[in-house]
């Protein structure tokens, strides 16, 4: 009998990816890994309804799937090395997996606030069990602020505002998102929860937080001297992928300073024959020849589904694919088709006050579009972002 497929991560990517080797036919041992307590959960709803108390779990699938498609979970026990010359990943709890194939799923780890492990009510946002923290959290204060107005941060403020909480919003750079999305498209987000109620700080960062002598966090002062009030912290400053493991493994990984992750090439082929990565982790080669990590949910099945016919040999969809990606924030969602950059031509197609649309412009063609409130809209634009199609000839069709 052969080793089995090992994906090592029970996340979205290690989900679908499980679930992409069954639909082609793979009837082989499947071994899914993960560290947390939980089976494959969906986490973008952990910022918005699991947050305001609307819902208390979020499976992908239920309970008896796994056994339906013979795939053997294990789960509270992370992945803490691999021997790729052997074939065999090490567990956590002292185990040991042979593998014929080795899948690498263990997407990312949210930053911390450096010396806030003794400070209570400072928290980060990536797990169900982080989750509940900050829910609990958020039932007993008044105050809360949140630092980094990434989409983790913007989200969470919607939340905490909805119920009822006074928020401070603290981003170092000139506008939410804008980094991402770009300043022009980050000022029309700040206007969003400006409205709401929000007091969104921008251009500064928090120089202390102060906390009782119970060590229960109280506020901060900012880099500017002002002091603020809050009984909850939550630290969206960003994530590293998930490769500590890897060390020493042989596997090729990209300098963390560069984003990180595992490199792979466009279809999640790593340094090491028989290692794929796929997910967060992943920074697959793109046409152009560089090497990204896409952090959105629908990439994880895309990549997935082009992971799993390269390893079974299987012809790969032809359709080229278009990145997507979407936030929920107050009675808006954001919506974002293609590879908008920050450095592109950005141009406001449409604003009410509220709801907007903007083309992202990459010599003179349609690289990306961005919308709030203007689902039709957006998702109209998807063949011709597939086609780099010139932006001129778009201007008449969104009208």
């Amino acid at each position: 009998m052969s080793a089995p497929i090992v994906i090592a991560g029970a996340g979205l990517a290690g989900l679908r990816t499980a679930e992409e080797l069954r639909r082609a036919g793979y009837a082989g041992d499947l071994v899914v890994i993960g560290d947390e307590a939980y089976a494959p959960y969906d986490r973008p709803p952990l910022s918005k309804q699991f947050v305001r108390g609307e819902i208390d779990a979020t499976p992908l699938r239920p309970e008896e799937f796994y056994g339906e498609k013979d795939i053997d979970l294990r789960l509270k026990t992370a992945a803490v090395g691999v021997d790729t010359a052997a074939k065999k990943v090490r567990l956590a709890d002292g185990s040991v997996v042979g593998y014929e194939h080795l899948v690498i799923a263990t997407g990312l780890t949210p930053r911390r606030l450096p010396g806030t492990e003794d400070v209570t009510g400072v928290h980060v946002l990536r797990s169900h069990d982080d989750a509940v923290a900050i829910r609990a959290g958020a039932r007993a204060a008044e105050h809360a602020l949140i630092i980094g107005a990434g989409f983790i941060g913007c989200e969470l403020a919607a939340s905490l505002r909805a119920e009822g909480l006074s928020v401070v919003l603290v981003e170092p750079q000139s506008a939410p998102l804008a980094g991402v999305l770009g300043a022009e498209v980050g000022e029309l987000v700040a206007r969003l929860h400006r409205a709401e109620g929000v007091d969104l700080r921008c251009g500064i960062g928090v120089d202390t937080l102060l906390a009782d002598p119970d060590g229960q966090v109280r506020g901060a002062r900012l880099a500017d001297g002002s002091e603020v009030p809050a009984q909850l912290v939550v630290a969206g400053i960003g994530s590293r992928p998930v490769t500590d493991w890897l060390a020493d493994s042989g596997i090729e990984l990209a300098d963390p300073t560069a984003g990180g992750g595992v490199f792979a090439d466009e279809a999640g082929r790593t340094s090491v024959p028989g290692v794929w990565a796929v997910g967060d982790v992943a920074a697959w080669r793109t046409p152009t020849g560089e090497h990204r990590r896409i952090e959105h949910w629908t990439n994880a099945g895309e990549q997935a589904k082009l992971l799993t016919c390269a390893l079974l040999g299987v012809e790969p969809p032809s359709a080229p694919q278009v990145p997507y990606f979407w936030s929920d924030q107050y009675d808006l969602k954001i919506q974002a088709l293609g590879t908008p950059r920050a450095s592109d031509e950005i141009r406001i197609l449409a604003d009410d006050g509220r709801k907007f649309l903007a083309f992202y412009i990459r010599a003179g063609r349609l690289a990306g579009v961005v919308g709030a409130g203007m689902t039709g809209r957006v998702m109209k634009m998807r063949a011709a972002i597939a086609a780099a199609a010139p932006v001129e000839e778009l201007l008449g069709a969104t009208q």
